[in-house]
């Protein structure tokens, strides 16, 4: 094996740099939203498929989050994926205390009582089958039992801090 001369000195895993070697991943930009005694939403980067059969997606959520009480209760949730045109409702979800259903945020009750997003590329309605502990995060597990994907447009992306177009 050859050596990189470019890298530097490896240091101890820190939070901080946890978090600067994930700003160089490129993810795509979901909303998870659910319903409780008010619709609750946040956005999410760590979207994963986990299995076609039977279909299940995965995603982290800081059990400190505002959302987290609804999710931790929540039977079914939304996913939805984010098209480069919104990044200002990704901005809005992500935003601590913001009215994230407040216009000009535009949706509708969906299956199962659900928050659905007008305007994103893709949704689910998925049900909740497992939250693990993971640190200071549940990995929450859903199976989809519903969903669209029909909308237009390419996918948003979180990159180095901040939301981005797809480029060819």
């Amino acid at each position: 094996m050859t050596a990189t001369p470019d890298l530097g000195a490896p240091r101890l895993t820190t939070s901080d740099l946890f978090r600067s070697v994930f700003r160089r991943h490129a993810a795509g930009v979901a909303v998870i939203t659910a319903q409780g005694a008010r619709p609750v939403g946040f956005t999410a980067t760590s979207l994963s498929s986990v299995a076609a059969e039977p279909p299940l997606i995965s995603f982290g959520v800081g059990t400190g989050s505002s959302s987290w009480p609804t999710i931790s209760d929540a039977e079914h949730l939304g996913v939805h994926i984010l098209g480069e045109h919104q990044r200002e409702l990704a901005a809005t979800f992500a935003r601590s205390g913001a009215d994230r259903f407040a216009p000009p945020t535009s949706w509708r009750p969906g299956p199962h009582g659900v928050p659905v997003i007008d305007g994103v590329l893709a949704w689910l309605v998925c049900r909740v089958v497992a939250r693990i502990p993971a640190g200071d995060h549940r990995v929450v597990i859903a199976e989809a039992v519903a969903g669209d994907p029909s909308g237009a447009g390419r996918p948003l992306l979180y990159h180095q801090g901040g939301f981005n177009a797809l480029r060819d």
